[in-house]
């Protein structure tokens, strides 16, 4: 008898409007049986069996939406529930969502928590890399708030803190912030010539305010709007209006690249980069990889 090839696991999230934005692996316990929803009243955004991508995407929308953010993302919460093969858990935990990490501790302890956990890394959902050095805990300590929801509790900022890193001294500090041509374009004299249509770009951005006030999510909805756009000018088939929401894309994507501490055009080198040597044929109008024909 050939043995039957588990299936991967589903993760849902799900946006019940005007209440809520949640995740769960089951829909029918979770959002039917449990809460009480009928199918009309709730509808999947998001699902992937990538539990990493579907937690982030769960604290993305929740921020974008303007719900209560979770304190704990969905994957620590399930993995919190199974054993670590016998091995007694590290002290140092960490909560990063897309906009804040949140340590453990009273911000009072801050200081003696960080020392106890040199060397010890995370990761956020939006990828930035972190690692806890000497020279890096005067800046925690300075910058740390107490959580509104819990006073034991402190957290920091991880824009700023991606921003601040990249002076780190410590040389032994292996995890430095891709900042791009950013702080480039901010620290730039006057007269100095610019690369590029991106380092201009990012200068009229600077000047607009752009990268003071706002942020990345703002970004990703000014790119969806433009798609929008995009698309509209594809149905009518309107060369002008199809160039213009081409053009805007671009801006809105080297913004958004600049705000997440990235640059784009190392972006679309590294995206050149995975496709150069791609095989694959075109069906039905697209081109598809070999590995997923």
């Amino acid at each position: 008898m050939k043995n039957k090839k588990k299936e991967k696991k589903r993760y849902y999230v799900y946006h019940v409007p005007g209440v809520k934005i949640g995740m769960t692996n089951n829909l029918q316990r979770r959002v039917h049986d449990e809460q009480g929803y009928s199918t009309d009243e709730y509808e999947v955004i998001y699902s992937s069996d990538n539990i990493d991508l579907s937690s982030g995407f769960e604290i993305m929308a929740q921020e974008i939406y303007n719900y209560t953010v979770d304190m704990t993302p969905y994957k620590d919460l399930v993995s919190s529930k199974h054993k670590q093969n016998g091995e007694a858990k590290k002290e140092f935990k960490v909560n990063p969502t897309i906009q804040t990490t949140t340590f453990p501790v009273p911000l009072s302890n801050l200081n003696a928590y960080l020392l106890k956990n040199v060397g010890e890394k995370w990761e956020t959902p939006q990828g930035f890399k972190f690692e806890v050095c000497k020279d890096c805990i005067p800046w925690l300590i300075a910058n740390a708030r107490i959580s509104m929801f819990d006073s034991t509790r402190c957290y920091v900022y991880n824009a700023a803190f991606n921003k601040w890193i990249g002076s780190c001294t410590n040389m032994e500090c292996s995890v430095k912030p891709l900042l791009g041509s950013l702080r480039g374009v901010a620290d730039s004299d006057e007269g100095v010539p610019y690369k590029n249509v991106y380092d201009l770009i990012r200068l009229w951005a600077k000047d607009k305010g752009i990268y003071e006030k706002g942020d990345g999510k703002t970004q990703y909805i000014k790119l969806m709007e433009e798609a929008g756009e995009l698309a509209r000018g594809l149905l009518k088939n309107d060369l002008p209006e199809i160039k213009d929401a081409i053009g805007d894309i671009v801006v809105v994507l080297t913004n958004l690249a600049a705000l997440e501490g990235l640059n784009i055009e190392d972006c679309v080198t590294s995206a050149y980069d995975v496709i150069k040597s791609r095989q694959g044929n075109m069906i039905n109008g697209t081109f598809v990889k070999n590995d997923t024909l």
